[in-house]
């Protein structure tokens, strides 16, 4: 159902370093790498994670309630994942545990406030 997921940036070459590794982790392949805008796909058929700057020329900015949500197959890699987030400066919003219907999350913001988290289901990781 979901095409893609858009974050807004400040700084393209700053978020070019921030979620290359992330996503390099994470088995994506870049596919689209230009001076405003960085896009990863998971697949064909699978949403593709996309940043760039605003295309108003306004300055980018995160809503209150909003984050993306990246399933990840087991506990050790939202560990693993969340600890290198974490590493390339961005800010920790929940240490890696079990929360609400079973999911084991980790919650961060990147380097422009936008919060994500990585997340599995316990009983189907390893």
């Amino acid at each position: 159902m979901i095409g893609y997921v858009m974050l807004g940036s400040q700084n393209i070459d700053v978020s070019r370093y921030f979620y290359s590794a992330l996503m390099d982790m994470m088995g994506a392949k870049k596919v689209a790498d230009s001076k405003t805008f960085l896009a990863w796909s998971f697949g064909e058929g699978k949403p593709t994670l996309a940043i760039g700057n605003p295309f108003d020329g306004e300055d980018a900015s995160y809503g209150n309630g909003t984050m993306v949500a990246l399933s990840v197959s087991s506990t050790e890699e939202v560990d693993k994942l969340h600890k290198k987030a974490l590493a390339l400066g961005g800010q920790n919003e929940g240490d890696p545990g079990v929360r609400s219907g079973g999911f084991y999350c980790a919650y961060f913001r990147d380097l422009d406030g936008n919060k994500l988290n990585f997340h599995c289901k316990p009983e189907a990781s390893n």
